[in-house]
């Protein structure tokens, strides 16, 4: 659709959404006095059955939503629904206008907002964000995407993946936070906070262990409950706490051979209970299976149909509550779940209104989340910054024209359109290259040298470029997508170019444009290596400056690099997308990304937590205690020094070895980290407050978390490889549970 079409649909949806509010100022619940749940339950009280059950069913955009003949779902026009819906937005839920209830318009997702009619700023992946190591830039980045969602008409945005990168291969980590269920939990919170900022709901997404896209509608993930408490799990719970989101997505697969849309532990049991969430459940696109089961297991709201086999929540679900099947007070949680959210994160109060957006100022926020992010994992004999070389070679990877993104729903449609066509699998899986090029910064910013470009296609004549340069950069990729997972070994004769250059010139640097970890066979023969991820909308400008020094790199890996598929728990993905159902059992339990390499002793080719600066620093002063009251916080500070002759920032990690007897899943975790921003000669204090989860084990049987009496080592690292200092910390035994923690908080 013409984008002049798309903004006119937009306009008429939302003022037709925001003429109930002014006409429902005399109603009880738009009191904005009153607390969400107060609100929540003065609306709930005057809503019909029909009512509610409007809330809990939600529109596909119109492409699919045209295909559903109209007597699928009895008494809703789909023509007028398909008239009120973004076109190409990710889902809508409608409002109600006598009651100044707003329609839902939904949109993807964690990077920016997806619409492939819209063409809007992109974030750098989730996982180059989380190599920041900072929430403060997640938090900035999420506020410019909300409030891009925002301006483009919608007010609620699936954005906050927080699933652990469990499987390195698999092709969506690069919307995830990473391997460590803290830094996830962190970074994903970050994210979510900045989108909330803008008075609409963000959705912490998939619940539960989606590690891999290869059959993941059919896939069981077999797993012990104090191994997930303790992994992925841990990752939400912590997510939640910090950051309030207003809904969760359950996931595709199966958790111990039960849907997760329909698993009632761990949506009822778990989300609900143990962890006192408020919010809704809505499904991921096609994850419902059920009416009764998925009802009264914990999923409030079905979402995207048709893209479910059937409209469960629809006819179904009142025919099931009229026959006792599914009890009229569950409908009255599902509903109230969604209202809380919509009265707490000020959807209601806040009538949507498309406007003008300032892509310029919002491509700043891009390009600084990225110059944060990137990870400078080599630089042998001081190569970079680079210098005034009167001739670079850059070869490969469309350097002279942009940066790559991932695909899927995550997958942003840039200012200007993509920069490279005709690329992928087609479709909603065609490749999108961000028109940020590298090539075009670093001849802004370095005027004197010349830089030539070779496509890095042809062995022999990569070879020529470099030899004939001062310098060689190579652009590698690798590109990952939603429904696909991904290789470690890079496509093509990628690996043959790069040790052809580096043969030809001595003073080569690889900049690497990927989803997740990749394989390096020739990481010896190079001098440079830079990890670029995804960069996002600038990602171009932020590569180029890393380059040159305009900034200090300052990310550090939120992921494990291995050395080879043997050090990895399953060297292959399991199972096949168009097979039976199958299963994937995680023997690895919580021991996963640095903990396996830690519990085996494998030596990777880059740790987590790794990065280098242009500066050196000098990390000390660790003091670790605990409070002297029972069940007393444990605090970590420490200091650091910028040694070197640069500004830099440097990230103090904190991890704790415990004792054999604490029966970790390995030798040690992650507890905290602390990024500070140094001038040469400046010594700044770190300070972490450990969570208690994070020193304890969950034990099933009683659901409690336990921290074992003994001697424990505090870590104080620049790298999970990289320990500058111990100290030793002496815990007494304590049992607790998520609600005493949460009761305590308040």
């Amino acid at each position: 659709m013409h984008a002049s079409l798309v903004a006119t649909a937009v306009a008429l949806a939302l003022c037709a959404a925001a003429q109930p509010l002014l006409a429902a100022d005399a109603q009880p619940w738009t009191d904005k006095a009153k607390s969400a749940a107060q609100r929540t339950e003065l609306l709930l009280k005057a809503m019909t059955l029909d009512e509610k059950l409007l809330l809990v069913f939600g529109y596909a955009s119109g492409d699919q939503l045209a295909q559903v003949d109209s007597a699928v779902i009895p008494g809703v026009n789909t023509k007028e629904v398909i008239a009120t819906v973004i076109p190409g937005s990710a889902g809508y839920i409608p409002g109600i206008e006598h009651l100044g209830l707003p329609a839902q318009h939904q949109a993807d997702a964690s990077i920016g907002v997806r619409n492939p009619n819209l063409e809007r700023t992109s974030l750098p992946s989730s996982l180059a964000t989380a190599a920041s190591w900072d929430p403060r830039v997640a938090e900035a980045g999420g506020k410019m995407i909300g409030r891009e969602a925002r301006l483009s008409g919608f007010n609620v945005m699936l954005a906050g993946g927080v699933n652990l990168a469990r499987e390195p291969q698999n092709g969506r980590n690069f919307e995830y936070t990473g391997e460590d269920p803290l830094l996830a939990a962190d970074m994903a919170a970050g994210l979510i906070r900045g989108v909330q900022a803008n008075h609409i709901i963000s959705t912490i997404k998939h619940y539960l262990i989606n590690a891999q896209e290869t059959g993941r509608n059919i896939v069981s993930a077999q797993i012990g409950e104090s191994a997930l408490r303790m992994s992925d799990a841990l990752a939400f719970e912590l997510a939640i706490e910090k950051s309030s989101p207003g809904s969760v997505m359950c996931s595709y697969n199966r958790i111990n051979d039960v849907y997760a849309c329909q698993n009632a532990f761990w949506q009822n049991k778990v989300l609900k209970g143990d962890w006192g969430y408020p919010g809704y459940v809505m499904s991921d696109w096609g994850a419902v299976h059920s009416t009764v089961l998925a009802a009264t297991a914990g999923l409030d709201q079905q979402s995207g149909f048709p893209f479910d086999k059937a409209p469960y929540f629809a006819k179904p679900l009142k025919e099931a509550v009229e026959d006792g099947s599914v009890p009229r007070s569950r409908i009255d949680d599902m509903a109230r779940r969604i209202l809380w959210a919509m009265f707490d994160k000020g959807v209601m109060d806040h009538p949507l209104k498309p406007g003008p957006i300032d892509f310029a100022a919002h491509a700043q926020v891009s390009q600084a989340a990225a110059e944060q992010s990137l990870v400078l994992l080599k630089n042998e004999a001081g190569l970079l910054p680079l210098g005034a070389p009167k001739r670079v070679a850059l070869i490969g990877s469309y350097a002279d024209k942009a940066v790559l993104a991932g695909g899927g729903s995550a997958s942003v449609t840039p200012i200007g359109g993509t920069a490279v066509t005709g690329l992928g699998p087609g479709g909603w899986l065609t490749q999108v290259w961000q028109p940020s090029s590298p090539m075009k910064a670093l001849q802004r910013l370095r005027p004197q040298t010349a830089f030539t470009f070779d496509a890095g296609t042809n062995v022999e004549s990569a070879g020529k470029a470099a030899a004939a340069a001062d310098m060689a950069i190579v652009f590698v990729h690798q590109w990952t997508a939603e429904s696909l997972d991904a290789s470690l070994t890079l496509e093509g004769n990628q690996d043959a170019i790069v040790s052809a250059v580096a043969k030809a010139n001595p003073n080569t640097v690889v900049v690497v444009e990927s989803g997740g970890a990749i394989l390096m066979p020739w990481e010896k023969d190079v001098k440079g290596i830079l990890a670029a991820f995804y960069p996002g909308a600038a990602g171009g400008e932020a590569i180029a400056r890393i380059l040159t020094g305009e900034v200090n790199p300052s990310g550090r890996l939120p992921i494990t690099f291995p050395a080879s598929t043997d050090q990895l728990v399953r060297r292959q993905i399991g199972g096949k997308s168009d097979g039976p159902l199958f299963t994937v059992r995680y023997t690895e339990g919580a021991a996963v990304g640095y903990k396996w390499f830690d519990l085996h002793g494998h030596k990777p080719l880059y740790a987590f937590g790794h990065g280098l600066s242009y500066t050196s620093f000098e990390l000390g002063g660790l003091k670790a205690e605990q409070a002297q009251k029972a069940g007393g916080q444990v605090t970590v500070k420490f200091t650091v020094k910028n040694a070197g002759k640069r500004d830099g920032a440097s990230v103090g990690q904190v991890y704790v070895r415990a004792p054999q007897s604490a029966q970790w899943e390995a030798p040690r975790r992650l507890v905290g980290f602390d990024k500070l921003a140094l001038k040469p000669g400046q010594t700044g204090t770190g300070a972490v407050t450990v969570d208690p989860r994070l020193l304890a084990t969950f034990d099933e049987s009683t659901g409690n978390w336990v921290i074992a009496p003994g001697t424990y080592e505090v870590q104080l690292g620049a790298g999970s490889d990289d320990i500058r200092a111990t100290a030793q910390l002496v815990l007494a035994g304590r049992r607790f549970t998520s609600a005493q923690l949460r009761h305590k908080a308040r």
